[in-house]
């Protein structure tokens, strides 16, 4: 494909507000797409720089698997377990979109381990 059938699909693909398959031509033609962004219409161009930004660090599947174990064994109120899996993650845990993804089981545990979580503002 061609970079010009590209632009054209992405532009298309932004129309028809199908943003999936979009993201996926941008994320897998990043270079082409970041020299010749002219070609983009204002909304794809918002949809890239979307992106761009938000590409810099994701949930990993494993990582992803892990939150659903935490949220399991909260569930299951397994302490020992609980424990164990935050211990060994601990990086993970610490970071702000991981907790997201925590449910209320789980967040209680974790706040009477005094592990610090913010605050949900309401």
């Amino acid at each position: 494909m061609n970079s010009h059938d590209l632009f054209r699909i992405i532009n298309q693909c932004v129309n028809e507000l199908d943003y999936i398959t979009a993201r996926r031509y941008m994320e897998d033609n990043m270079e082409i797409i970041q020299e010749n962004r002219h070609h983009l219409r204002r909304n794809a161009k918002e949809l890239f720089e979307f992106v761009v930004n938000s590409d810099e660090r994701r949930l990993t599947p494993s990582e992803i698997k892990v939150i659903q174990a935490i949220n399991d064994y909260a569930n299951h109120f397994n302490v020992r377990s609980f424990k164990l899996v935050v211990k060994e993650n601990a990086v993970l845990m610490s970071r702000e979109d991981t907790l997201t993804h925590l449910n209320s089981d789980a967040r209680a545990l974790l706040e009477s381990m005094h592990i610090v979580i913010p605050k949900e503002e309401s």
